[in-house]
């Protein structure tokens, strides 16, 4: 059922004044299209997920909430008293150019029942509002019942008397945003409406966000000295969002190290790290080997072709990056001797968009017994052919099960091609001997799905039996081709 169509007005100042008081202007209103009773859990999308409205927000953490004892700075209403008052921090995305700001957003109702929710930023002496904050001491989001239809209505109290609320002015923009979330949220909550996306699933958003903070100032640099085609904007932060996540599943995984005197701004020093380093399978420009290698994580980064940006990372990094084509008969098969690909003993594997190695990768991390793996795909690939739709995958079991365990939503997200290779990668990596977790990545691209091996379901034997056997028919077909490394790369290649 669609949601009906978004239809706001302004207020007219002659004609329409505020029950909240003198002080209070309504600015606009549009029909409300649910029931009161919605309404509180409308808002309360609106009071902990200020980012879904405003780019230069991060998030909102909570710093106290009550329903008595209320704090003075909230004002006093005609005919509404009090119900509850959230006090949370906004947190911008930028701290370096906007401050964190703290406000009160307290719930109203003339009985039991809520219908107005007032936020209040929390000015010090001296302070002033960020930009991403309208220019008012008080803001109202209104539910009133006794229109018909019902109406929603958001209501100001200025800061000055110089501020502009024209239909054309910033703050009725910033308005009329937030009163569109609210009507989508409301419709929302009536139709049960259900996320086809979980993001933080595996790791949490909060420590995920804060440490991003860190990294991302600690390597925006490299946007400067971005030396390949592709727009270092996109690659640069997403891979610094890739490495923000490994460190923290890795510290969540792993057992610490036996460090002393962690420098404080580098706190994954001290955190969990695997046993044998990672694997960058399929590295590509070795940007997100470069990362992890600049913050202290021993691995390898291994690609068919080197890159333009090899040469420009530091004389540390370059010794990492390795050129390799991947053969997986003379790699995976029983009894192959060792290689770069299979020493030491519990890496972690890596599959970073790898495209054609994508497939590979939970095979590889079986065959060395890994410690764990991670698979971003992109590309559709299977072993040795492009991944068709329709295509069953390896081993059996309860489909729908495992569609649900994937939270692709309230209809599985299943029609789509990128949506039926992330469920055929699941089951080939179940297939493998592996427990399947997946994250929705907070980076800037549209194949951002990751599935997570670090769990063994148990049957070491039966999982190296499967990989055989995969080995054997892909051998058996015969169109699987390695290819020939091009360029030049780090020292024992």
């Amino acid at each position: 059922m669609a949601r009906p169509r978004f239809e706001p007005s302004p207020c007219s100042t002659s004609s329409e004044s505020s029950s909240l008081g003198p002080s209070w202007l309504p600015l606009l209103s549009a029909p409300a299209d649910f029931p009161l009773e919605i309404f509180e859990t409308a808002v309360y999308q609106l009071i902990h997920h200020p980012e879904y409205n405003s780019t230069l927000i991060l998030r909102s953490d909570l710093v106290n909430e009550t329903t008595s004892d209320f704090p003075a700075l909230i004002p006093a209403l005609d005919g509404l008293v009090p119900l509850s008052n959230i006090h949370r921090r906004l947190l911008p995305r930028r701290p370096g150019r906007d401050e964190p700001l703290e406000q009160h957003c307290t719930l109203y109702g003339s009985e039991s029942d809520p219908n107005t929710l007032i936020l209040t930023p929390i000015i010090l002496p001296g302070g002033f509002l960020p930009y991403y904050h309208p220019a008012v001491s008080h803001l109202a989001f209104r539910y009133i019942n006794a229109t018909a239809p019902p109406t929603l209505r958001l209501e100001v109290v200025l800061l000055s008397a110089d501020t502009e609320t024209d239909p054309g002015s910033r703050l009725y923009r910033t308005g009329l945003s937030l009163l569109d979330a609210l009507h989508r949220y409301g419709w929302g909550a009536l139709t049960n409406y259900k996320k086809r996306v979980h993001h933080d699933c595996v790791v949490p958003r909060e420590i995920y966000q804060d440490l991003y903070l860190v990294m991302r100032e600690r390597f925006k640099g490299l946007v400067d000295t971005w030396v390949e085609s592709t727009d270092p904007l996109k690659h640069v932060f997403e891979d610094i969002g890739i490495a923000t996540f490994l460190i923290l599943l890795w510290k969540d995984t792993y057992t610490p190290p036996p460090t002393s005197n962690v420098p404080p701004d580098e706190p994954w020093l001290g955190w969990g790290r695997p046993p044998g380093g990672f694997l960058d399978f399929g590295c590509g420009n070795g940007l997100l080997t470069h990362i992890l290698l600049s913050c202290g994580y021993p691995g390898l980064g291994i690609d068919l072709r080197a890159r333009t940006s090899w040469t420009t990372y530091p004389p540390h990094t370059q010794a990492h990056l390795r050129l390799d084509a991947f053969d997986p008969q003379k790699t995976l098969a029983a009894g192959a001797p060792a290689s770069m690909y299979t020493t030491p003993a519990g890496q972690f594997i890596i599959a970073n968009h790898a495209d054609e190695l994508t497939p590979w990768a939970p095979l590889l991390a079986t065959r060395v017994r890994a410690s764990g793996f991670l698979s971003i795909p992109c590309c559709a690939w299977m072993f040795d052919v492009r991944f068709e739709r329709g295509k069953a995958g390896e081993g059996e079991g309860d489909l729908a099960a495992l569609v649900e365990s994937l939270n692709l939503g309230a209809d599985s997200g299943n029609t789509s091609g990128y949506a039926q290779y992330r469920i055929w990668l699941a089951q080939l990596q179940r297939h493998c001997g592996w427990e399947v977790e997946c994250e929705v990545l907070r980076i800037p691209s549209t194949r951002n799905w990751a599935l997570v091996g670090r769990r063994h379901l148990g049957g070491d034997e039966e999982a190296q039996a499967n990989v055989d056997a995969i080995l054997q028919s892909v051998s058996d077909r015969g169109i699987f081709k390695t290819r020939t490394p091009e360029g030049k790369a780090g020292k024992e290649h």
